[in-house]
């Protein structure tokens, strides 16, 4: 008599049940993995991807491969990166040691394990030496970022407006009802308050934001092409999570600042190159100028302040504003000392005063703060495939999934999240040892990379 249907079933179950109890968990390798989705078939309008391209057909290189970018990555005044060899960029910082070249393995193995030490003593997390004049890392250093989409220019008060229009957002600024502006920038009938002593030209002005940039007596009408200011690190990330993005990293930034320009043998000093004249200067971004700070602006570059986006020649990616306009908020840094990059229209060409507006132009500053020279655009990664892991229950985190009870009966406790799950295949040990099978279960595997960006 031939089985039927039901009984097949109940065959099946019971073989599959049997094996979890046995330990006998599945072995998700790469074999059962999905391809990686094709990075030549995403595009967002906007946006400009940047990552490693083949050279022979231009297409942007797969996840299957090393895609991302090297470069070197700090100061531009800082020489010691002629120091750094075109092979350096070649190192793959996640690159298996068994893959590594056998000649040079030792030396990588060691700069991965024993970092030098400084003479002045341990750092706290995240610190970072800066050049005087740019603010930029230094020593100089080869760093590598994953491939990332990164909004070709900043984004404009008509933007911003659309997000707050949408969401009934309320800025940092217009919580604390105040704001920093350049003092030279302010209307006589304003009433100032105190401003930061560390920045003597910048006062709090009651009532400006983003919509009233030097206060109540003004507007942003006429300038909605213009990058929003007036927005705290908060403000902005919130703005790229409505947008479904987020904010770049500062080596995400750089590289595309940078826009090619990675190792030492073409590594400029601005984003124009290496001319460092007012004349060239004045064609390609918005800064002070040769005028005497904060109280003279001849405007040689047609603005006193704030231009409008795209006002100046992209760089070779086609990114505008990577130099001068207004300062971008990064992501990574501490609450008290979040990263912006690029520099501003109050800032100099070689640092005379505020900071040198080259390629590696850094600074940090309070996460509530806000100011009419700091601005923002979005970042997005790529989409990748969804590779899994296993976890296993804690009953500290997860709770108990079994009680026993006055007489040594042992009652199962349903529990959301694990149910029917079996037990793994790595415990055996543990039962031998008289200690009991843990519990697991399949999760998406979580995307983590620890760096000094985050």
């Amino acid at each position: 008599m031939r089985p039927s249907l039901f009984h097949a079933l109940l065959l099946l179950l019971s073989n599959q049940t049997s094996s979890a109890a046995k330990g006998e968990a599945r072995d998700w390798s790469d074999k059962e993995l999905e391809d990686h989705p094709d990075p030549n078939d995403e595009n967002y309008e906007g946006m400009i991807y940047v990552g490693k391209h083949d050279p022979e057909t231009g297409k942007r290189v797969g996840f299957d491969h090393h895609n991302g970018i090297s470069f070197i990555f700090g100061t531009s005044f800082d020489e010691s990166h002629k120091s750094i060899e075109e092979k350096d960029l070649l190192a793959h910082p996640l690159t298996p040691v068994h893959d590594l070249p056998e000649a040079d393995r030792e030396n990588i193995l060691k700069e991965r394990r024993h970092k030098p030490v400084s003479e002045t003593g341990p750092k706290p997390f995240g610190h970072v030496d800066t050049h005087k004049l740019d603010g930029g890392v230094v020593p100089p250093k080869v760093v590598h970022v994953d491939p990332f989409f990164l909004d070709a220019k900043l984004v404009t008060n008509q933007e911003f407006g659309k997000f707050v229009k949408a969401t009934y957002y309320e800025t940092e600024a217009e919580k604390y009802g105040w704001s920093f502006c350049l003092v030279s920038f302010v209307d006589s009938s304003t009433v100032i308050e105190e401003g930061d002593p560390e920045a003597p030209h910048w006062v709090a002005v009651p009532g400006a934001y983003w919509r009233r940039p030097e206060g109540p007596q003004s507007s942003y009408k006429y300038r909605e092409n213009h990058p929003v200011v007036h927005v705290s690190h908060r403000d902005a990330a919130e703005y790229c999570k409505w947008k479904d993005k987020r904010l770049p990293g500062e080596w995400e930034w750089e590289a595309a600042a940078r826009a090619g320009h990675y190792g030492p043998s073409n590594r400029t000093l601005y984003t124009w190159g290496d001319d460092d004249s007012w004349e060239t200067a004045n064609r390609h971004a918005n800064l002070w100028g040769d005028s005497e700070f904060p109280n003279v602006n001849e405007a040689g570059d047609g603005w006193r302040a704030t231009s409008p986006v795209k006002t100046y020649p992209p760089n070779k990616l086609g990114f505008y504003d990577m130099t001068g306009n207004v300062w971008e908020w990064q992501r990574g840094g501490k609450h008290k000392a979040r990263i912006v990059r690029g520099g501003s229209f109050v800032d100099s060409l070689k640092g005379d005063f505020n900071h040198a507006a080259t390629l590696g132009a850094r600074s940090t500053l309070h996460a509530t703060t806000t100011t009419a020279n700091v601005g923002f655009r979005c970042a997005k990664a790529p989409k990748r495939r969804t590779e899994y892991d296993f976890v296993y229950h804690d009953e500290e985190i997860h709770g108990e999934l079994a009680i026993e009870d006055q007489f040594k009966n042992v009652h199962r406790i349903p529990q959301k999240g694990w149910e029917d799950r079996f037990y793994g295949g790595d415990d055996d040990d543990e039962e031998e040892m008289g200690m009991p099978r843990r519990k697991k279960k399949k999760v998406v595997k979580r995307r983590e990379r620890y760096s000094n960006e985050l």
